[in-house]
């Protein structure tokens, strides 16, 4: 199996610039594994890597996809894997880095998923979600999937779509087949390093970062997607920093409190992620500063 290194934690934490210091050391290239970062014109509030960072270090899988696109985890593990293909014919150490677990596993793993969706239970439930709402297909997924529809958001409307349709295709929930880490044999020979800190100090600097994207222009930016005819019910403006700057636009709440709660919300998304991650198999737990004990454990690794 080929090698590959895996670089994940949760939003914050500094996965970006602990990646680009492990690809200059070793000749690597960054794959990145974040659901937002794919999706072109979202730079701010996605926090991807700037001018400068894509100058150090070549960055694969972002700022490629229009926001309109459909993209998930499969098609994630395709692209990515093509990718690690052509970086090991050249010689160079693919790095996977990000903060969607999903993604992730979907990569090293394979997917539970043995059928293909159904197009057209996925057009009928779409569409009900267009006529009837968030909260109907919410409480939809409550009667058939309740574990699932307590770990699902009512505003998340695509993990509420996939969730029902995987019951009305399948007859059997998405948490019951995930519970069951219904996934191939791994792929790939990763060597995998989560991001860790103490959690006080990391819901700082994510209260910091959110002050740093507001002075940044967050707002501008979902004005600009608004204006180019990206709806903000549209699903990458649904997401964490868009959806609230989008809550204000509507006049739903007050532009302050608009900003406690992208606070708020971020820090919860982390502490999930945290959960997610500690669930993965072999991953060695360091701090963003611990590079160098990276370095020697990907020494280890590669000989």
């Amino acid at each position: 199996m080929k090698k590959i290194i895996t670089i994940c934690g949760p939003t914050g934490i500094g996965k970006t610039n602990f990646a680009i210091g492990i690809a200059r050391h070793f000749n690597g290239e960054i794959i990145g594994a974040d659901s937002m970062q794919i999706y072109k014109y979202m730079d701010i509030g996605t926090a991807k890597p700037d001018a400068d960072d894509l100058k150090r270090t070549p960055h694969h899988l972002v700022d490629f996809l229009d926001p309109k696109e459909e993209f998930d985890a499969g098609l994630y593990a395709t692209r990515a894997g093509q990718i690690i293909e052509s970086l090991c014919n050249e010689g160079k150490l693919p790095i996977v880095a990000g903060g969607t677990g999903l993604y992730i596993r979907a990569l090293l793993h394979g997917l539970f998923r043995a059928q293909p969706v159904c197009e057209k239970t996925l057009s009928d439930l779409t569409r009900l979600q267009r006529e009837k709402g968030n909260l109907f297909l919410h409480e939809q997924l409550k009667l058939c999937d309740p574990v699932a529809a307590q770990k699902i958001h009512p505003n998340d409307s695509f993990r509420l779509v996939r969730a029902l349709e995987v019951f009305k295709t399948t007859g059997q929930p998405i948490s019951g087949k995930q519970k069951a880490h219904d996934f191939k044999e791994s792929k790939y020979q990763s060597l995998t390093i989560g991001l860790c800190m103490d959690r006080k100090k990391l819901y700082e600097r994510i209260n910091q970062r959110v002050d740093i994207m507001i002075n940044q222009g967050l707002l501008n930016e979902v004005n600009f997607l608004v204006d180019k005819g990206y709806s903000l019910d549209l699903k990458p403006m649904q997401s964490i920093g868009y959806r609230h700057m989008g809550m204000f636009l509507k006049q739903e709440v007050e532009f302050t409190e608009a900003v406690r709660l992208l606070k708020r919300d971020t820090r919860r998304y982390a502490k999930r992620q945290f959960t997610w991650f500690k669930k993965e198999p072999d991953l060695i737990w360091l701090e963003p500063s611990q590079i160098e004990a990276a370095i020697n454990l990907i020494n280890e690794f590669l000989t």
